[in-house]
């Protein structure tokens, strides 16, 4: 059952520590990937499959992300300000649920890229969207075939597309979360105040059967180091030139 999407979260609020040997200078949302900021590649994919306004939580060298989003238009852009503490993934968008309204919305990782494959991903996402069965539906990747995700893999998908995370710690699963997902707002009903995982309350719908998964097509780039970094600037290259 589809819905209309059209207001995202864009978490932008980390340290990005493993990002400074890329640019010291500036917070990891701003880093130049293919000449273009990580989190311009964010923001012109929300605006391809119409995403009208974005919440960008910061904290990291805040000022430099508000100055750099007061030049984008589409999707317009309000700030989640977390200067005077940091609120972990959960938190940071509990605080800022007053301003993404009452239906479902886009949650992004300001360092998820991604090389499409068949069909736009964020807009398969927002059609699959079914506001009756799910609380969460996340974007997965083949661990396989992402560059700069190194584990074990983090869930399975069961056979009428809810997800489950790995069993034990040793089990080797397919699909890693590619750092993009649809939630409801309820998703967030009776979690704490103040900093908390997205995966604490992943884990609560996962368990009442509303956690969900979509395949992604294309190549998954967790652009998350600067090592990682040379690797998406590489893919790209190879990716434009074919």
């Amino acid at each position: 059952m589809a819905a209309k999407i059209t207001t995202a979260m864009v978490l932008c609020a980390g340290l990005g520590t493993r990002m400074a040997s890329a640019n010291r200078a500036l917070p990891k949302p701003l880093v130049p990937l293919r000449g273009k900021a990580l989190i311009d590649h964010v923001l012109d994919r929300h605006a391809e499959a119409g995403i009208e306004r974005a919440v960008v939580n910061v904290h990291h060298r805040a000022d430099l992300i508000e100055a750099h989003l007061k030049g984008r238009r589409a999707p317009a852009i309000e700030i989640s300000d977390e200067r005077e503490k940091l609120l972990d993934t959960g938190g940071g968008i509990k605080k800022a649920l007053p301003r993404l309204g009452t239906g479902p919305f886009l949650i992004h990782n300001s360092d998820s890229v991604w090389i499409e494959g068949v069909g736009l991903n964020l807009g398969r996402l927002i059609e699959a969207w079914d506001d009756a069965r799910m609380d969460c539906l996340m974007l997965l990747a083949l661990a396989s075939q992402s560059l700069g995700y190194q584990g074990r893999g983090d869930f399975v998908f069961e056979a009428d597309g809810r997800i489950r995370r790995r069993r034990v710690e040793q089990e080797l699963v397919p699909f890693v979360f590619a750092g993009a997902s649809v939630a409801h707002p309820r998703l967030f009903d009776g979690s704490p105040d103040g900093a908390f995982s997205l995966n604490m309350v992943w884990d609560r719908a996962i368990a009442a059967g509303r956690a969900f998964g979509l395949r992604m097509e294309g190549i998954w780039m967790h652009v998350g180091s600067a090592d990682a970094l040379a690797q998406a600037e590489h893919r790209l290259a190879r990716a434009t030139v074919g």
